[in-house]
């Protein structure tokens, strides 16, 4: 516990020293190839859901995955290779749903910017190529561990071809401190058209389900809004009404 407290105490140092922002949307010379949101004139928000490596397990929020499922709600997930490679069956689950779209989340879940342009290539490629080599799916969308990136992280998910999905709306859901009340106020006071929201999968949002039920049920349709994939949302040119 020590040395994970000075490791935390040392990468704030070193960010602040490096002049690296830790934060999701630092300005850097690549900022317009990273997508934050989509079009604000589409009547649709993308819900992501991040699935990190986790020690405890399930790893996977199955109640979650069955509400989205039974209620046939669009969502894109951010797989780490790490993660993918505990949770085969739950990969292949996912996979076979028509109106979920699959990204990678980098290998190991690392801090980007502290890597050479070499290790975040190894990092962000080696998901890339599992989930094409052993679930045979081609993932184009990239989101990096934490949100962090630099100008490096930009220049390698370009050469790979990837598509750099930020998020411009924090759902706070891994937070346990937060009551799904507090959460759900969150999200519904700053959802707006175009939205992306980030969320988590791998069962570290105590009340992901919960809040995923109340947009669904209530917030979204009162804001005349939907739910649509990444793809979808970034491809969407429908006028606001």
């Amino acid at each position: 516990m020590q040395s994970a407290n000075w490791y935390r105490i040392g990468l704030v140092i070193l960010l602040i020293l490096t002049g690296v922002s830790a934060s999701a949307h630092p300005i850097h010379a690549g900022q317009s190839d990273v997508i934050t949101s989509g079009p604000p004139s589409c009547r649709s928000i993308a819900l992501t859901f991040d699935l990190c490596p986790v020690r405890a397990k399930p790893g996977f929020d199955a109640a979650l995955i069955d509400y989205l499922k039974a209620r046939e709600i669009p969502a894109t997930f951010f797989v780490s290779g790490r993660w993918a490679e505990q949770h085969q069956e739950d990969v292949r689950a996912l996979q076979a749903v028509p109106f979920f779209e699959i990204g990678t989340h980098g290998e190991d879940h690392a801090h980007l910017p502290l890597l050479d342009e070499p290790g975040q290539q190894a990092e962000i490629s080696r998901a890339v190529s599992l989930m094409r080599s052993r679930y045979h799916l081609s993932a184009g969308l990239f989101r990096p561990p934490y949100g962090e990136y630099d100008d490096v992280t930009v220049r390698v998910v370009k050469s790979l071809g990837l598509q750099f999905i930020l998020w411009n709306l924090v759902s706070g859901d891994p937070d346990p401190t937060l009551p799904a009340d507090a959460i759900l106020d969150r999200v519904a006071r700053r959802l707006r058209p175009g939205s992306i929201v980030v969320f988590h999968a791998n069962g570290k949002g105590k009340h992901t389900r919960e809040v995923i039920q109340a947009l669904d049920e209530t917030v979204l349709p009162r804001a005349q809004l939907r739910a649509v994939t990444v793809t979808e949302l970034l491809t969407c040119r429908k006028p606001t009404p």
